[in-house]
């Protein structure tokens, strides 16, 4: 099959994040199988959704060491959003294949998948692995799974490429991405009460004004690398909830934020400054009203962002095959991290431009397929 055809069938299986992925990655397991390979997966604990991984072996049968070529089976939703055409149909309008996933990020896969005849044909030196994983949209849940298999398995990977879309062009840096939610409770009271009750809400607001407060500090005085499009960490606010009435003081306020950092800062310091605002200033002043006051924060996400090497193999063989020397670094973040932190060297190179990614009419440009395909088949000629 054709990388086109592979994407056909992918994309048509609906494998929104709050959907299983076993549709897609049991078709993409039995056609390894039919060519010989040993697939492997990793579930989660519902047995609801799998990573799979599947080594494409070296001439002489040698299995460590290589190149990872990896990508997330999972997208985002398409509720709301007034399509053109069905979204989870492939269909070709002037050069451009649409559907939901056809960018980010099933047509790397596609690729993948239809080339894996000529790879099993490439004499090489070293194997070609492929990683496949789920959840990657909603805080990369699958990705560690399968990394921590691949140590208990003692499989050694030399480097790695993650295909999300970068118009084929190296990226060599992403921010890390942490969201929290923070519980507020105060005491409920009749508003005419007031000083019977613990606001809540209030009390909530501070602690987003001192977030906010951080966010600007970042904005005026870094730390920077212009490098990236927006040239500094930012954490913001963006979901809360609170209050039952009108007239009632309100016992519990629930919000939600999220910081993106530069690789140069770490999460857990950042927190740890939410943290001690919370222990010193906050707590104390909530618990002078009520001394029952609490307030709960717990992560919802956690994703290292990308600092890769110039040194490492990986990033010299893509800059190569590529012929693009641009230091290219992104907001946005990517399963990369993850795999750097596990001691994979890994840069980020696939098709499609992120601007199409989670939009209305998202698609993938033909001529991206294509470029895909050639550096593909040079990164295994490589090996």
């Amino acid at each position: 099959m054709t990388s086109q055809d592979w994407l056909a069938r992918l994309v048509a299986i609906d494998t929104t994040s709050r959907n299983s992925n076993l549709g897609l990655i049991e078709t993409v397991r039995d056609d390894l199988r039919a060519r010989g390979l040993d697939p492997w997966l990793s579930s989660n604990a519902e047995g609801t959704k799998a990573n799979l991984f599947c080594t494409l072996p070296a001439q002489d049968g040698g299995t460590q060491g290589g190149i990872a070529l990896s990508g997330h089976t999972d997208t985002v939703p398409v509720d709301g959003q007034d399509w053109s055409s069905a979204p989870f149909t492939l269909t070709e309008r002037d050069g451009r294949l649409y559907a939901r996933g056809s960018c980010d990020m099933k047509g790397f896969i596609a690729c993948t998948m239809a080339l894996v005849p000529e790879f099993l044909a490439t004499p090489r030196a070293k194997p070609l692995h492929l990683a496949l994983s789920y959840d990657e949209e909603i805080a990369c849940i699958g990705a560690p799974l399968m990394l921590a298999d691949l140590q208990q398995r003692g499989v050694k990977v030399d480097g790695a490429i993650v295909g999300e879309p970068t118009s084929m062009q190296p990226v060599v840096a992403h921010k890390g991405l942490n969201a929290w939610r923070c519980r507020v409770h105060g005491k409920a009271a009749h508003s005419s009460l007031t000083p019977q009750g613990c606001n809540a809400i209030e009390h909530a607001a501070q602690l987003i004004c001192a977030i906010r407060e951080m966010a600007e500090q970042w904005r005026a005085n870094g730390p920077f690398d212009q490098f990236y499009d927006v040239p500094y960490s930012t954490i913001t606010t963006n979901l809360i909830g609170g209050g039952i009435a009108m007239n009632t003081i309100p016992q519990l306020c629930e919000f939600t934020y999220e910081f993106r950092n530069l690789p140069m800062l770490s999460p857990a310091d950042i927190q740890g400054r939410i943290d001690a605002y919370v222990r010193t200033e906050l707590l104390p002043r909530m618990q002078r009203e009520f001394p029952g006051a609490t307030v709960e924060i717990e992560n919802l996400a956690a994703a290292p962002g990308l600092d890769a090497s110039e040194q490492a193999a990986i990033t010299q063989l893509v800059r190569a095959l590529t012929a693009d020397k641009s230091v290219r670094k992104v907001a946005y973040g990517t399963e990369a991290g993850l795999f750097q932190g596990a001691g994979i060297p890994t840069v980020v190179c696939g098709p499609g431009s992120i601007e199409q990614a989670h939009k209305v009419d998202e698609f993938v440009a033909i001529d991206q397929l294509a470029q895909c395909e050639k550096f593909l088949r040079e990164v295994a000629a490589s090996l």
